[in-house]
Order: structure tokens, then sequence, then C-alpha cells
């Protein structure tokens, strides 16, 4: 989807000076009756000209700080098994996180682990507000939207990738299954998660870090079964890697049919 920009629609001169249209998602159509709706909020790299290159050092352009690294690929691995639905981002996560709030202030960061990111200091209320406008409200209008579209038993499947070391300290989880309120779905995948990579409940993260926003936002209120799927991004390199963890994946998520069905 491009945005396109007409004069009276940004709060902030400077940016509206120089706005350019740019893809905000995409969207993946699937069959009617899939079963899971895959968003990948943190799925590009790409920051828009509108916003330079936000002060980013040039080595760390590609690094975990910008986007998900190999998620985007295993979101599209999945939604082709499922034959599912699927909305992916198109803009870096250091320009607007789309899964943070507009309120939270790490929802167009300044840091993230080591990582500075010199262009989000000091951020006016009008751009913030006219990022939120931009690149926010659309995603999430088109996450609905295609909630709105599938069958009644359908769940909710985020995808995202985390980084092997954090500050310093190595991760050992390899699959790390996420829930919001209802953590039945996430449950029943890691009961079923037999293969070659670990599989854990809540971690590296879970949603006392405030990382469930999307699925609080469409799944928790409309009370269908959910989970956010994170896979450390080492093991999403190759082609192989990434058809290799869809399928122990896939596995997984076909154990958790019965729970959307036992809610439809």
């Amino acid at each position: 989807m491009a945005i396109n920009l007409a004069d009276d629609m940004s709060p902030n001169p400077s940016l509206q000076k120089d706005a350019a249209d740019f893809a905000v998602f995409e969207l993946l159509t699937g069959d009617a009756g899939a079963p899971f709706l895959f968003v990948c909020e943190h799925a590009s790299h790409d920051i828009p000209a509108t916003f330079g290159d936000l002060g980013i050092a040039k080595g760390d352009r590609f690094s975990h700080a910008i986007w998900d690294p190999g998620a985007e690929a295993l979101t599209r691995a999945l939604a082709a098994t499922f034959a599912a639905p699927a909305v992916i981002g198109r803009v870096s996560r250091a320009v607007y996180d789309l899964n943070r709030p507009p309120e939270r202030a790490d929802a167009m960061p300044v840091r993230s682990e080591t990582i500075d990111i010199p262009g989000n200091r000091d951020l006016g209320d009008a751009e913030r507000a006219w990022r939120a406008a931009t690149i926010h409200t659309p995603f999430h209008d088109a996450v609905s939207s295609a909630l709105d579209g599938l069958a009644p038993h359908a769940a909710f499947v985020t995808v995202h990738s985390f980084t092997p070391v954090w500050h310093g300290q190595a991760r050992s989880t390899e699959i790390g299954l996420l829930h919001d309120d209802d953590p039945s779905m996430a449950e029943t995948m890691r009961q079923a998660g037999d293969g070659p990579l670990r599989v854990d409940l809540n971690a590296p993260y879970s949603a006392a870090d405030g990382v469930t926003y999307t699925l609080a936002k469409h799944a928790t209120a409309r009370r269908i079964p959910s989970v956010m799927i994170e896979v450390r991004n080492d093991l999403l390199v190759s082609d192989a890697d990434v058809l290799g963890v869809a399928a122990q994946l896939a596995a997984m998520l076909d154990a958790a049919r019965s729970i959307s069905a036992g809610k439809a």
C-alpha cells in the first residue's frame, strides 16, 4: 500500500515538504478458510527517503535494531504452507516500531541495545503524530481488515526474530513462543514442539516486557487464539534454514488448530 501525502495531511512542516510515497505494508492473500493470519511487523530494513538515514552508523544499517532478519522469509514460508494471508510491514522499526503503541517512547526508538538512532532524538509531538498516522494506523487497519475477512476458526500469529547475543549474554532459546492474556495456543504449540530446535515459552521476552502489543490490540481484543513466534536470527540465514524452521513450526501450528476450532 502506498501512502499519498497531501500537503494538508502532515502536522510536521519539514516532513510534509520532503514527503514521498512509500509502502507501509504488503498484503499476501490466502484461502477464505485459512486457519491463520500471519503478521510480520519488523520484516523490513527500509528507511524511506523522507527520513534520511536517521543518523544510523553504516555498520548498523542492517542490524537487528533496524529489522528482524529472516522474519519476512519465515512468514512467507508459513503463509504458503497454510495458504494463509499475511500482513508484512514494509518500513523499518527504526522509523516506527509497529509492535508499539504511539504513546510508547520506543515506538520511535533512540537506541536499541548498543545501537544509536540519532534521528529519533528530541522528536516533537507533531512529528511523532505524523509517523503514527502515516505508518502505525494504516498497518494496523490492514491487520484488522484481514482479520475481518477470515473464517471464524482462524488464529492470529505474529512472526519475529531475535539476536543470539543481547548485551553480551548468549541466548540459548532457539524458538520462543509468547502469549498475551490467553496462553492456550502457545502452550499447545510448546507441548507439540518435538524437533531439532529448542522451544521455550515466553522467552527471550514475555508480555511483561511490553512486546505483545499487536497480539493484545487484535487477538486479545477479539478473543481469538494467538501466539507470537520468536526465532533466533542465526537460524534463519539461508533458504534451507528458513524452510527447516518453518517445517518445525508448521507441525506445532497444526497441533494448535484444535484450540482455534474449539473457540469458533
